[in-house]
């Protein structure tokens, strides 16, 4: 057979079919539609063929059971064995030998902390141990306030802000802050830890830069960890190698997509004490245009002429600060913690911030304290925190420099004030890091003994903050200053520690 007949035969074959299709009903239909969609657009009728097949072949597939498995059965007898060998993990780390020491030697405050305490065994101490810098639980107006408006709104909200828990009181508390620090807006959240530790993920994902201070506290580095992003440290406080950090980025992102990219620091460092130099950090910032977040919770309300935070203490434009995180728990005695910003900054929380979102909100109580001692900090202008800084002067005369042994971390202007051994002190003995821990426990019992009430620096290792950077914080002796005490009984206090201090010292010989 030629190709001649072979043709001819295709084109009998294709009459045929053509004779039997249009003796079928509706095929006529049928032709003029598939001859005018191939005409029209022939991309559209191989799909449509396509899907006619897929669906002929999904159709005459052979069908299988979705409740297969290929799981071992095991017997009631081989169960209850396992069972009985199964050891679960236990949900707390056993202590340790210096944390079992330090609970059962731990006074417990019998009634409401005051600058004079009462303990549980009867004694009245100086309390050098609570936030209570300018000695707002103590006053009267502030807690009539408190009891009224738990009586108005109750307990709790008993919501997440977004579904029914936002009351009138948190929108005041958030135009109060917004108001009080120069910015546009405010978002309030029911904890002060997880305030920072949400705002960071929720505006940096995966894929994006994030450079972090290395001696940011703990709840920045769980924030860190949560955005997934990509971190990058950069040595504490240490301008210069920030740059390099930054110039290092920029190298490594030249003809990559862009990305999201962000500053992370303290204004007051939780775990050195030490102040933030933010108007350098804002220049970086703009120079190699990274935002900036900025978590003042332990400056704000402390720092400023009125309590505004390491913005006002440092002549800084708020609005230069892409987001200022804070707490309402620490110098305010309430509760919560807030992120002010842009009006975009802060609506975007509000749906984005687990939080936020996932939290009840804070109790109408605590927002209105908040609330009522910003006000004092503004319509007293700042008396209370010029009073405590007079204070916070006292204690420092009578500890550094006057101290042989110790030396203070902090800013001046910080009440909250960390205490540690010297360099010379720790190389002279061949102190580790346990061995100081323990000396200062030690001081910390001889103080309480003398009617002292201080406490320690608490901190996560290294291993559990910040895998791949950062440092082992050194043991400090940590003292709140308050204005609750006079000039006087801060100085015999400080007197106090400093000879607590020479005394378990010297009486630890055995460890030069």
């Amino acid at each position: 057979m030629d190709i001649q007949d072979v043709q001819t035969w295709l084109v009998q074959l294709t009459n045929e079919m053509s004779e039997v299709l249009h003796k079928l009903p509706g095929s006529a239909i049928v032709l003029r539609y598939v001859k005018s969609s191939y005409q029209d657009d022939p991309i559209r009728s191989g799909i449509e063929l396509f899907l006619l097949l897929f669906a002929l072949r999904y159709l005459l597939a052979p069908s299988y059971s979705t409740q297969k498995t290929n799981n071992v059965k095991l017997t009631e007898q081989e169960i209850d064995e396992l069972v009985e060998e199964w050891t679960p993990e236990p949900l707390v780390a056993p202590q340790t030998a210096i944390e079992e020491a330090e609970n059962e030697k731990r006074p417990v405050i019998s009634g409401p902390t005051a600058p004079k305490c009462k303990l549980a065994n009867g004694r009245t101490v100086t309390n050098l141990a609570s936030y209570n810098y300018y000695n707002f639980l103590s006053n009267e107006a502030l807690k009539e306030k408190a009891i009224q408006t738990l009586r108005t709104y109750g307990v709790g909200p008993c919501g997440p802000p977004g579904f029914y828990g936002t009351q009138d009181v948190h929108m005041k508390t958030e135009a109060d802050i917004a108001s009080h620090l120069g910015v546009p807006a405010a978002i309030v959240y029911a904890q002060a830890f997880s305030t920072i530790s949400s705002v960071i993920p929720a505006f940096s994902k995966r894929g994006d830069i994030i450079i972090v201070d290395s001696g940011v506290n703990f709840s920045i580095k769980k924030g860190v960890q949560i955005s997934r992003s990509t971190v990058k440290w950069f040595q504490h406080n240490d301008l210069e190698d920030l740059e390099r950090v930054l110039k290092k980025v920029l190298k490594e992102q030249e003809g990559k997509p862009l990305t999201r990219r962000f500053i992370v620091t303290e204004g007051l460092f939780e775990d050195i004490g030490d102040m933030v130099d933010l108007p350098g950090i804002v220049e970086l910032k703009y120079r190699y245009k990274f935002r900036l977040i900025l978590d003042e919770t332990w400056s704000y309300g402390v720092l400023g002429r009125q309590g505004q935070g390491i913005t006002a203490q440092q002549n800084v434009d708020p609005n230069s600060v892409d987001m200022i995180v804070g707490s309402l728990a620490g110098p305010l005695c309430a509760g919560g913690g807030f992120c002010a910003g842009t009006a975009e900054v802060v609506e975007h929380q509000r749906i984005s911030a687990l939080a936020y979102t996932y939290s009840a909100a804070l109790p109408a109580m605590l927002a209105t304290t908040a609330s009522e001692t910003i006000t004092l900090l503004q319509t007293t202008n700042g008396e209370c925190i010029t009073q405590c800084r007079e204070n916070v002067k006292a204690m420092w005369a009578q500890l550094d420099p006057r101290s042989e042994w110790v030396w203070c971390s902090s800013a001046p202007e910080n009440p909250m004030m960390l205490l540690v051994l010297k360099p010379e002190v720790v190389s002279s003995k061949k102190l580790s890091l346990e061995d100081q821990d323990v000396l200062l426990q030690d001081a910390v019992d001889e103080c309480l003994a003398n009617g002292v009430l201080v406490s320690k620096r608490k901190g996560m290792p290294r291993s559990v903050a910040a895998k791949d950077f950062g440092f082992d914080m050194q043991p400090a002796l940590k003292l709140c200053v308050t204005i609750g005490l006079t000039k006087k009984e801060i100085e015999r206090a400080g007197v106090t520690i400093r000879h607590a201090v020479t005394k378990v010292i010297k009486s630890r010989k055995s460890l030069g």
